[in-house]
Order: structure tokens, then sequence, then C-alpha cells
């Protein structure tokens, strides 16, 4: 059918009138899209400051924000083994301007509460692993034990006299001492604090006898004689207590525990927001300063950037399971 030329001339007109106005009507959301980060990050830390979560999170966060040209800020927002800074994160925008820095707890958490209030692996995104920080199990030297075995003994001439702390009930010191008290058939009475800090405190002033502690808290104390270290939870010796053995090593066949640390994001964030996150984070754990800085606290950086991330911290979770099977952890 032949239009009439005025009319064929109204027709491509209002077109391409309806072409532009679509295209300017899209062009904030793509602007917000390429501009991003625009304004200020947040990092949520879920246990207190001084804590390894709290010291990994402020060294990423210094060197992302010269990757991001924008400040990048810790928040600390410490309980319930890093549950509710998980739940401040999810309250938050789902835009990327809201991070969140786990430990291993983040895949205990729903394995020890039963009524969580959201999904590890659904509704959270992985931007990267950070770091692999080993535990070491320490005791006040005024306990008068010098070696796990004799920890070990003491343990099985009064079963359920001692006490272990932990920085909350599902945190990776807490799963840790259980898994240890699991594979070595012996019996101790789990105290929670409410952070690292709190729980080293409280093996230093003899109301816990014993606590598996972040490397980079401990060591210090141990050179200043506050504290004795026994063991190393992890498969392997760290690099910064190369003579300090395994807690395998020590008498407890098998057992290996590697916590580790990670920087996660709301899944719901945009696909380009969270690739320009995880190119920042990644390539800020590649400084050889940082690295330095982390090394000499212990701390070896260990990144699993995107979905491999997700992937390993489902993985995680299988584990924290069975150990809760073995150590008959119950959620609560």
């Amino acid at each position: 059918m032949n239009l009439p030329v005025r009319h064929r001339v109204a027709t491509l007109s209002r077109r391409r009138f309806l072409a532009m106005a679509a295209a300017l009507g899209a062009a904030p959301k793509a602007s917000a899209a390429n501009d991003f980060p625009s304004r200020a990050i947040r990092i949520l830390v879920g246990f207190s400051a001084g804590s390894p979560s709290d010291l990994l999170a402020r060294g990423v966060a210094e060197k992302m924000q010269n990757h991001l040209g924008q400040p990048v800020v810790v928040e600390n927002k410490p309980g319930a083994g890093g549950i509710i800074a998980a739940r401040s994160l999810l309250s938050a925008p789902a835009d990327g301007y809201t991070l969140l820095v786990v430990s291993a707890a983040h895949a205990a958490a729903p394995v020890v509460t039963r009524n969580l209030g959201f999904d590890p692996v659904r509704d959270l995104a992985g931007i990267t692993r950070i770091a692999n920080v080993p535990s070491l199990l320490v005791v006040s030297p005024a306990l008068g034990v010098k070696s796990l075995a004799e920890l070990l003994g003491r343990m099985r001439e009064a079963p359920g006299k001692l006490n272990f702390s932990s920085p909350g009930k599902g945190s990776a010191n807490h799963f840790a001492g259980e898994y240890m008290l699991a594979e070595a058939g012996v019996e101790a009475i789990h105290i929670p604090y409410r952070g690292v800090p709190e729980a080293v405190s409280a093996v230093m002033a003899g109301d816990s006898q014993f606590s598996f502690v972040p490397i980079p808290n401990a060591l210090p104390l141990i050179a200043s004689g506050k504290l004795l270290a026994l063991a190393t939870s992890t498969g392997e010796r760290s690099k910064v207590a190369p003579d300090l053995p395994t807690v395998a090593e020590a008498g407890i066949s098998g057992y290996r525990f590697d916590p580790w640390f990670g920087l996660l994001a709301s899944a719901g964030v945009p696909g380009e927001a969270r690739a320009t996150l995880i190119a920042a984070a990644v390539k800020s754990l590649s400084s050889p300063d940082l690295a330095s800085r982390f090394g000499t606290a212990g701390a070896e950086i260990s990144a699993l950037p995107g979905r491999r991330f997700d992937e390993y911290i489902e993985k995680e979770i299988a584990k924290f399971r069975y150990i809760a099977t073995r150590a008959k952890i119950e959620p609560t």
C-alpha cells in the first residue's frame, strides 16, 4: 500500500522521534553503570576492630580506593559470628556501594543458625577470596601445659572441666576447637565472646583455658610471653612460625582447618558494577606492598575471584556440615 508522501514523512518523523526518546530514556541508566562508582563505598566487617577481618578489610580498602577513584571506608558491625553485618548488607540497596568482608564463619552460619534469614549462596555474590589466615592453638603460660598432648591429658583427666573461648558461636575459631575435641575424643566447654580480642583476653585472664586464635592476634602476645602456642590449625606449618607443629603433627592425625577471609556483595548487584569491583579487588591483592603487610602478620593472600569464590563457599558449607555432625553442634 502506497502512502501519501506527507503521511510517509510524518510516519518516519514519528518513528525517528520515538527512537530518539527511547535512546535518551536509556542513557541515564547506561551512564550510571559506566560511571560506577560515583561515590564512596562501604565495606562492612562482622567482627570488632583489631580482628583479622578488620585488618584485612582495611588493607584491601586502602588499595581498592586507588583503583576505583572513590573512598572505600570500613564499618564494623560485630556480633553473631558476622551474621549481623551480613543482614546489614542485604538490607542496603544492591548497587555495589555496600560490601562485606567475611571469615570462614560465613560458611558455618547456615549450619549453626536455624533461622538465618538469608541464603549465603543465593543472596550473596563473591568478589574475591582475600587470604588464608592460620589459627594457633594457644594457652596461658599459667595453665602449666607445654604441648597439645599435655592439654589433651588434662581434658581426659577432667572431662568437661576445661573451657575454650572463641569470637562467637559458629566462628571459624569455634569450629576449629570443636573439630579438635571431636577428633581427639575429649570434652571441653565452649565460651563465646564478642570478638577475637575478647576471646584472647579471656585466655590471658584464665577465664578460658585455651583458644584457637588468628595468627596476627596471637604472635605479639606469644612474643611477649602472655600466651603459649601449642600448634597451628592448618594442614601445613605457618611461614611465620615454622617451628610450631600442626595439630596433626602434634598428635591428632588427619586434623586440618584452614581459616579464610573474603569479600562479598549482594547477589543483586548489576553485572558491570560487580565486574568493576572484582577487577579492583584482584588488582589490590596483587600489590607487593599488601602481600608484605599481610605476610608479616601471618596472612597469606589467596585471591579467588567471582564465581570461583561462590563455588568455594558452597564446598565450605558442606565441610562445616560435616564438622557439625562430627562434633554434634546443633543449630539454634
